[in-house]
């Protein structure tokens, strides 16, 4: 792989993993009498979490096995950054939840692992979430 092209993913998940240090979701989830604004506020920023896929050089997604809560290994290829280095990032695996409505949000697997940048060629960044337990 391209040196250039490690420095510009480890940039670009730099970035998500600040933006994500710096949300603050707990004012969203304040329902009590001290509540600082009736309704939905659509300046308040909820989420804590930029979901992302990472894709191989032959544009297949980068997938890895975790183990659900009900004890079956399970593939996952979408992912929350937690620490980036110059040739790797190590990554909180999400699992997928589609509600009734199509809306699909994620759940924190307790699964972390670290991905090799040089085998990454693409980043996708998925609609931010809020991600529970982070």
């Amino acid at each position: 792989m391209n040196n250039s092209l490690g420095n510009c993913l480890a940039n670009i998940l730099n970035v998500i993993k600040i933006l994500q240090n710096n949300a603050d979701k707990t004012e969203c989830q304040d329902n009590s009498c001290t509540k600082p604004f009736l309704g939905l506020n659509t300046t308040l920023l909820c989420f804590n979490t930029r979901p992302i896929m990472l894709y191989r050089r032959d544009n297949t997604p980068v997938t890895l096995n975790y183990t659900n809560t009900a004890g079956t290994l399970t593939t996952t290829d979408v992912f929350r950054v937690e620490s980036v280095t110059d040739d790797s990032v190590g990554v909180l695996l999400l699992e997928a939840s589609v509600d009734a409505n199509g809306v699909t949000t994620y759940i924190n697997t307790n699964t972390y692992a670290t991905i090799n940048l040089g085998c990454v060629c693409a980043i996708r960044c998925l609609p931010d979430t809020i991600v529970n337990n982070v």
